[in-house]
């Protein structure tokens, strides 16, 4: 069976600093995966490399089968980054932004048909903005905000989604919701990996976790993953600092 995301063999330099050494893993779909590791291990460097927006120096990366352009080009993956380039001071509401999500495939007039509108209400829907749809993005919350974008994804219709910290200064409620929306949608068949610093949420959010520190250093369940001479490897702490 082809896996969701098969990352093999992959090095990624910024000059002379090793930023990815060696990186292989392999998510499945119906599988929710955390990605857990220090500022500076890689973990968005990893992420940028699986969608194609950085070439690895070595190894290779296939979603489904296909290259991440190919898998771009078809709407198959989606990305929602750490930080959004949207300018939140520009006029556009939360309806389009998750219809942002659908232009892919509007062709080049971006004119949007009954099927896009659909998969839009659909995707606020499901992270409870359809009462905010209306609204302008910066007038959202922060948690508000990320919800959103996480419905951009959704409306895409991607099989296989990747979140670089999502929870990031967001509300707990909000947190609470984007988990539920991640369980779903790994048990309708997509593959999601998800990058967070929030240990005591990886138990409800992942099925398995990786922990990586420019290297994949443990690939496995949540619980062996959270073990302190687990965490100790990824975070270099001594095991009593890791059992805090």
């Amino acid at each position: 069976m082809t896996a969701a995301i098969d990352v093999s063999g992959v090095e990624v330099r910024y000059g002379d600093l090793v930023a990815l050494d060696d990186v292989s893993l392999c998510v499945e779909a119906g599988v929710v995966t955390g990605l857990i590791g220090t500022n500076g291990s890689g973990k968005s460097t990893l992420f940028r490399t699986i969608i194609g927006s950085i070439r690895p120096r070595a190894g290779t990366v296939t979603l489904d089968g296909v290259t991440p352009v190919a898998a771009r080009r078809s709407g198959t993956v989606g990305y929602v980054p750490q930080s959004e380039d949207i300018d939140v001071d520009f006029p556009v509401s939360v309806r389009d932004v998750v219809m942002m999500g659908r232009y892919g495939s509007m062709g080049p007039t971006r004119r949007a048909r009954a099927a896009d509108r659909a998969a839009v209400e659909e995707a606020l829907e499901r992270v409870e903005l359809t009462a905010l749809a209306d609204r302008q993005i910066r007038q959202l919350s922060g948690g508000q905000r990320k919800r959103a974008f996480v419905a951009r994804g959704i409306a895409q219709g991607a099989r296989t989604l990747l979140l670089d910290e999502p929870f990031a200064g967001v509300d707990k409620r909000s947190e609470q919701m984007i988990v539920r929306v991640l369980r779903d949608l790994a048990a309708d068949g997509h593959a999601v990996l998800v990058s967070t610093h929030d240990l005591h949420a990886l138990p409800e959010l992942a099925d398995d976790a990786v922990l990586l520190r420019r290297r994949v250093l443990l690939h496995a369940p949540v619980a062996e993953v959270l073990r302190p001479e687990s965490l100790a490897r990824a975070f270099g702490l001594g095991d009593d600092e890791a059992a805090a």
